[in-house]
């Protein structure tokens, strides 16, 4: 089975992080699943979603994960070209609940976005 590359993800890329709450909703979806969804549309090279341990940022609120709460602060990472990146950050204006985000020089040393498989 063969991998059909549709582009090759520059060896110098950049990395968006944006960070946002797991309680945070859009509707009835929550804002790191919105986010990770309109990234992958977009065609963009590859996102991920992390869980932090614990965290705080512009409230002296520490968000961590308790028993059946789900406060816990969430980074959605997410690398492709610096133009790129930049318009989709531009796009989430709609979404509430996003706090920082961040945008930072990467260099890739494996990997390739994949558009589909041929056998």
């Amino acid at each position: 089975m063969a991998i059909q590359e549709d582009r090759n993800v520059d060896r110098v890329s950049k990395l968006l992080r944006i960070y946002t709450d797991e309680a945070a909703y859009f509707g009835d979806r929550k804002v790191f699943e919105v986010v990770a969804i309109r990234a992958r549309e977009r065609g963009l090279a590859g996102a991920t979603v992390l869980q932090a341990l614990l965290g705080f940022g512009h409230t002296p609120n520490l968000h961590a994960r308790r028993f059946l709460e789900d406060g816990q602060s969430v980074v959605v990472e997410i690398v492709d070209e610096e133009e790129r990146l930049r318009a989709f950050a531009d796009s989430l204006v709609d979404l509430p609940d996003l706090g920082l985000i961040t945008l930072e020089a990467v260099e890739v040393l494996r990997g390739s976005s994949r558009k589909g498989v041929a056998s």
